[in-house]
């Protein structure tokens, strides 16, 4: 049986990088994505149309009203998106325990279906800062996992794979060229129009204008016009 992985997929730029990645090693590909209670939805319709560009076997929305549990800039209406700001502090974009509760429900599903992986877009470089998308956090994750889990238990343990954890969002951009993604399908902003267009300032629209800059290729992202 050909091997299987579970891949979430929020719509953005590292997590279509590593579906095609994935798909690229040889997986049977399974979307994951969420509906959290974020302010933009244009990137669950960029997940949809990425999840068929890539001929996935599956593609799953979840349904979580996170916006009713924790607050951050992301899913509280009272709280303004800011633009970047580079301070080097954990930014209020951040979402309290919001990988976990992705991973964990991916893990749920990964071992339904028998996969032997799960795939995330997660970085530790060029990115906000969040404290779930650092490396000891992923192999902390892999310890709980292999505990969890059925699978686990009897040696045959699910895999995280964060195949961008150490790539700059040039590398990143660069292999996801090499394998074929389209990067205009992709939506990152956290302010985000119905339409896609991206306002240019918060901090994901930074750090991927920096990415297509400091590769010399053409940026296919769609923004406001002021």
């Amino acid at each position: 049986m050909k091997k299987r992985a579970v891949v979430l997929l929020s719509g953005g730029l590292d997590s279509t990088t590593s579906l095609a990645y994935a798909k690229a090693q040889g997986f049977d590909c399974y979307a994951l994505s969420f509906d959290y209670g974020q302010k933009q939805k244009a990137e669950l319709k960029a997940a949809k149309k990425i999840a068929e560009y890539f001929s996935v076997k599956e593609h799953q929305i979840v349904q979580l009203a996170l916006n009713n549990l924790v607050r951050s800039a992301l899913v509280s209406d009272d709280i303004v998106i800011p633009d970047y700001s580079g301070d080097g502090e954990i930014p209020i974009t951040y979402v309290p325990a919001r990988n976990t509760i992705f991973f964990s429900i991916a893990l749920g599903w990964a071992e339904v279906l028998e996969a032997d992986a799960i795939f995330s877009g997660v970085s530790s470089t060029d990115y906000s800062g969040y404290p779930d998308c650092r490396p000891e956090y992923i192999a902390a994750f892999q310890t709980m996992a292999n505990l969890a889990t059925k699978r686990g238990v009897e040696g045959n343990p699910i895999k995280i794979e964060t195949p961008l954890t150490k790539l700059n969002k040039a590398q990143t951009i660069k292999l996801g060229q090499d394998l074929g993604v389209d990067y205009s399908l992709a939506v990152s902003c956290y302010r985000a129009d119905d339409e896609g267009l991206a306002c240019g300032t918060c901090d994901s629209c930074v750090f991927r204008k920096k990415g297509f800059a400091e590769l010399g290729a053409n940026d296919p992202t769609r923004y406001v016009i002021h």
